[in-house]
């Protein structure tokens, strides 16, 4: 029976070679983790749309191998396709170079496209006559595939590319967005087109950001994740009387591991890891988490992150609130409701829906330097954990009506918005008689004593002290936090420069900061739930203006005589 050269599987695994880890020359057989990837680029393909794929990989889980394959089998059997292979060293061009060079030296001769010389680390499928009559006559495919390293001046500019592998992308030297946006460039779209992205996890640069988009289907790539337990090697023997740990005995549960595979994990932790169980989660990751785990130095405790993202609870609701047209430009909201939203209009997550009586704060974080997002954190002040957020690139008015929606839902919560890069959320909220304002003390140099402004102020003495406190709270308590974006944002929070804390290079910290607030500024809330007496009722004007000349501990007075306002 003879081998259909056009099935790209069949033809790589019924005739091209290899060498195996023991320096064997085998034939090339896919194992699971290359199976995964073959079966996603065939949906790719049934589904009509060009392979673009990124792929989060454990060690030596053979995806290069299959890529190479895969792309070699297109080069070596249909005219005129352009094979770029990109790799981050020269030692790894020249081992890729080679293996395509194998590829193509043990297929049977019959099989072989007629190939052309070079000097280059490329090969070249044409006549190589010099004959140009003969070359007119039988050309050959007039395919290619080039190899080159990462960080050269033009990379993959010459050429329109059918195929592009980029191996071990995090790992690349220079400017790697630079580099990519000259490849792609040269890649039209077309459906026979494959770009293949690769690598494991190098820190959170800009492999980490195109994950990142990826997962959030926001870039155009689909995101493949190879956890290490993919690959069937990864075993080793039980030795008689083997005693599993917790942890041990909680990954066989969570990943579905057999007693071999966790076997091969504690030997591969002792052995290859130095002992350090957390440089092995990085290298042969569960979870693309895992795998981004050890990158930069975390300000919090990854590990406790990690398990509460995996225990993340779904939003309740999701949505945005909706209010009648103010009829003056700047009014405040009016008649406003909850409705669940569409993607585009996802700004809340609810978790808890506010409960008659509980006492809420909400800290806000406006999108100022290095953010790009208007956020609010919602906490019960009962006990401090989360009841909904905000995230969303919002106008400045929108933020302001939403967030007064979002306290006057939460039963009157107490509101603390960061006033250092616009105080104009703030003030709306103040000119909407909003009920219940975070207060703090500054000293007004024209009056020259301290005065009551409202709004938190981040600043070097304060930022410190609340993130610590959020510090102790994700050690001690870490379930008050439930929201999955903002454990996310937790885990790229690191010491950056000068031991600083800070959101990673390229990642976010604004529901972080958001949260840290809420915590902060719940001092100025009441503590317990609110009995009958705490019943909204109507206020005169003449109670409202007494309420807004009134200092902080004035006003929990006046709420409790008076009651919330209506």
């Amino acid at each position: 029976m003879g081998i259909n050269i056009r099935n790209p599987k069949e033809y790589c695994e019924s005739l091209l070679y290899i060498r195996d880890k023991k320096q064997q020359l085998v034939k090339l057989k896919f194992k699971p983790a290359q199976e995964n990837l073959y079966s996603i680029i065939k949906e790719e393909h049934k589904a009509g749309r060009p392979v673009r794929l990124i792929v989060l990989k454990g060690r030596q889980e053979g995806i290069s191998t299959a890529t190479e394959a895969l792309m070699f089998q297109d080069s070596a059997t249909r005219p005129l396709v352009n094979t770029l292979i990109v790799a981050h060293r020269d030692d790894s061009t020249a081992a890729l170079f080679n293996m395509n060079k194998l590829f193509y030296d043990y297929l049977p001769r019959a099989l072989q496209p007629m190939r052309k010389n070079s000097n280059a680390k490329e090969l070249v499928f044409e006549n190589p006559t010099r004959d140009e009559g003969e070359k007119r006559r039988r050309p050959g495919l007039r395919s290619r595939i080039r190899c080159i390293t990462a960080g050269g001046k033009g990379a993959g500019r010459s050429l329109t590319q059918n195929n592009v592998h980029l191996s071990e992308f995090a790992f690349w030297p220079g400017d790697k967005n630079a580099t990519l946006l000259g490849i792609m460039q040269s890649v039209p779209d077309d459906v026979n087109t494959m770009v293949i992205i690769e690598s494991t996890a190098n820190g959170f640069n800009e492999f980490k950001e195109l994950w990142d988009g990826a997962e959030a289907g926001t870039n155009g790539w689909r995101p493949v994740f190879l956890p290490w337990y993919m690959e069937p090697e990864y075993r080793k023997p039980v030795e008689p009387g083997t005693v599993w740990t917790g942890e041990e005995q909680k990954l066989r549960e969570e990943y579905g591991l057999d007693e071999e595979q966790l076997a091969w994990r504690r030997w591969c932790i002792r052995t290859n890891c130095g002992g350090d169980e957390r440089l092995f989660r990085q290298e042969y990751p569960n979870t693309p988490d895992e795998a981004f785990l050890l990158s930069g130095d975390p300000f919090f405790n990854n590990d406790v992150i990690m398990a509460r993202r995996r225990a993340a609870p779904k939003p309740l609701r999701v949505g945005l609130f909706l209010y009648d047209e103010p009829e003056i430009e700047g009014g405040a909201p009016e008649n406003w409701r909850f409705t669940d939203g569409d993607k585009e209009n996802s700004l809340i997550r609810i978790f808890e829906e506010p409960v008659p009586g509980h006492p809420y704060v909400i800290g806000g974080d406006t999108a100022g330097e290095g953010s790009d997002c208007f956020t609010a954190h919602v906490i019960d002040n009962t006990d401090g954990h989360q009841v909904a957020e905000l995230q969303h690139q919002l106008s400045e008015i929108l933020y302001a009506r939403q967030i007064f929606c979002l306290g006057r839902c939460y039963n009157d919560a107490l509101i603390g918005v960061e006033v250092n890069f616009s105080t104009y959320p703030e003030l709306k909220l103040e000119e909407w008689h909003y009920p219940n304002l975070y207060q703090r003390e500054r000293f007004d140099t024209y009056k020259n004593r301290m005065v009551k402004s409202f709004g938190w102020v981040t600043s070097p003495k304060t930022r410190p002290v609340i993130l610590a406190g959020l510090h102790t709270i994700m050690e001690e308590a870490p379930e008050l936090v439930v929201s999955f974006e903002t454990l996310g944002e937790m885990m790229t929070f690191v010491y950056g420069k000068d031991r600083k804390p800070e959101a990673a290079s390229g990642e976010h910290d604004d529901l972080v900061m958001a949260a840290a607030i809420a915590h902060a500024i719940r001092g100025q809330q009441r503590y317990t739930v609110e009995g009958a007496g705490g019943k909204k009722r109507k206020w005169t004007e003449d109670m409202r203006e007494d309420y807004e000349r009134a200092d902080a501990e004035t006003r929990k007075i006046l709420l409790r005589e008076w009651g919330t306002p209506s």
